[in-house]
């Protein structure tokens, strides 16, 4: 009788070098997966704002405020979370800007770019929420691919197994980073035996996330953040199982790792807010939109003909209006905006200030005609001369139809 072998006959790789050099400048594999998730999220946002009614280019305008503040959150969740690698014993301060070397928190990520989108949003005019939603699906694809950072550097992966997949990690080199230790022969070295690609599994829980969004979304009409508030249960439940099952170091409470009790906290929050939370989802139509350019009046040979050619370049408007989806189809339908709803508090200032301007006209009105029958009544003592003689033919009106103010004008009739 003979036993089977107990290496595994299959394996994953991981890469030796997460660092290439181009000239002084290195290019780190880290680096550009979190760009290129950052790519991903910013191409399908822009594509749901767009179908909810905001003005191409926007997510631009979002991504250089959210992206910097979720980058800046990231790391300070992750420094205080982990403060003894910089702050304890032997620890490097400075170290604790070095984000090259990894360590990025995704709820720290989430709550800084939340506000760096907020204060974009204000400026722009759009609600949050539709800008949540309009994101929802693009955050988990842009974790997937940023989680082959991970795989690069060869770290956040569990315990040992002998799975076909388990993952093969090499010891990186702690005086060249980026770089695998080597032995005498030029070898990278290897640690024993296979380990949970954890890594793997989050990014193809956070792809199957992205799916599961798309899918409720399209079917429930989420609005409100809904959308948003599902990926973030969708992702929190399966950052829960998968943050047990890693083995790298991590601050505990009560023996368990902080993330796994970050995760089902948060969890908590947003199954309440999508259970609380009711209302269909979002679609804006613009406020003061800017007017098609009039061409310039005179000789033809001045016009600018190469303006025309290149086609109007679409202006971002002053700002938007929440509106139901029927009225936003009849808007992109015949271009007539709809109706100003009064409980909108734009719309409400709008109307206050054109009630005021209509106010202040009706007063000048009334005030003109008041003025008007003073005169009337005055006329006689007021244009003719002595006793007997003609009046003024300048001011005469045999007609009796208009007076003239004191300088010269015709009074305003009534409208």
């Amino acid at each position: 009788m003979t036993l089977a072998p107990m290496t595994p006959l299959a394996a994953m790789p991981s890469p030796s070098t997460a660092v290439w050099q181009l000239g002084p400048v290195p290019i780190r594999a880290y680096a550009l997966c979190i760009i290129a998730g950052i790519v991903v999220a910013c191409v399908v946002t822009e594509y749901r704002l767009r179908r909810r009614g905001v003005a191409p280019g926007a997510v631009l305008d979002i991504a250089v405020w959210a992206v910097p503040a979720g980058i800046v959150g990231a790391r300070i969740y992750h420094v205080i979370t982990s403060p003894e690698k910089y702050f304890g014993a032997g620890g490097e301060p400075i170290k604790a800007l070095y984000i090259w070397e990894g360590g990025l928190g995704i709820w720290g990520a989430v709550a800084g770019g939340a506000v760096g989108a907020w204060l974009a949003a204000r400026q722009l005019g759009i609600p949050l929420t539709v800008v949540a939603d309009a994101l929802a699906p693009g955050m988990p694809l842009a974790q997937a691919v940023g989680r082959l950072g991970n795989w690069f550097n060869n770290e956040l992966y569990g315990g040992r197994t002998s799975l076909p997949w388990g993952l093969e990690v090499h010891v990186m080199d702690p005086d060249d980073p980026g770089h695998a230790l080597r032995d005498d022969a030029g070898n990278p070295v290897l640690q024993p035996g296979l380990y949970h690609p954890t890594f793997l599994y989050e990014l193809l829980w956070n792809v199957g996330v992205a799916a599961l969004v798309l899918v409720l979304d399209r079917r429930l009409r989420l609005g409100r953040g809904r959308a948003f508030a599902l990926y973030v249960m969708g992702y929190t439940a399966g950052r829960f199982w998968i943050e047990l099952m890693r083995t790298d170091e991590a601050n505990h409470i009560l023996g368990v790792r902080l993330n796994v009790w970050t995760a089902a906290l948060v969890f908590l929050g947003a199954l309440v807010y999508f259970v609380r939370v009711r209302g269909p989802r979002e679609y804006l139509v613009p406020i003061g939109e800017p007017a098609a350019p009039v061409p310039p009046a005179g000789d033809v040979s001045q016009v600018d003909l190469s303006a025309g050619e290149a086609g109007a370049r679409p202006v971002a408007p002053e700002g938007y209006r929440v509106v139901t989806e029927d009225q936003f189809r009849t808007y992109r339908e015949t271009g007539a905006l709809p109706p100003a709803d009064p409980a909108d508090p734009a719309d409400t200032d709008d109307a206050d200030r054109a009630a005021t301007d209509d106010a202040d006209r009706a007063a000048t009105d009334d005030a003109d005609r008041a003025a008007n029958h003073d005169a009337d009544r005055a006329g006689p003592a007021a244009t003719d001369g002595p006793q007997g003689a003609p009046p003024d033919r300048a001011g005469d009106d045999p007609s009796g139809s208009d007076h003239a103010d004191a300088v010269g004008r015709p009074t305003d009739r009534d409208s």
